[in-house]
């Protein structure tokens, strides 16, 4: 079991920054990708950002490619999502998740673990 745990989510205006963290505990040694996917009301969950994390090659959503960046520290079981220029439409809640089995890494359905979801609101 991979335990997953998102923070950092809040408030801010359009054109600020935020970073969310995710922390991972358990059987880490497992993990064969990490990502991080949004969903807003009456909406599916949709794709941000994974890492292959054997590589540590990265796959962005068109939408968010250029402003956010998916980083990691190896040493602490963190991954982080920093989130630049945010837009309103980045309003979401948020959601990290590790896949202990290879897939399509921009799926759903690949990811067995996932944290609790922390929110992210965008005011314009």
């Amino acid at each position: 079991q991979v335990r997953v745990v998102e923070s950092g989510g809040g408030l801010v205006q359009a054109g600020d920054s935020l970073r969310l963290a995710c922390t991972t505990s358990g059987r880490t040694a497992s993990i064969f990708a990490m990502g991080w996917f949004r969903q807003t009301p009456g909406k599916e969950r949709e794709f941000v950002v994974s890492i292959l994390w054997s590589r540590g090659s990265t796959i962005y959503a068109d939408s968010v490619k250029g402003r956010f960046t998916f980083s990691r520290d190896n040493a602490k079981n963190t991954v982080y999502l920093q989130m630049n220029n945010l837009k309103p439409e980045d309003t979401a809640v948020y959601y990290c998740a590790a896949a202990s089995t290879i897939g399509a890494l921009r799926s759903i359905a690949t990811y067995d673990y996932w944290g609790q979801g922390t929110q992210v609101t965008v005011s314009s």
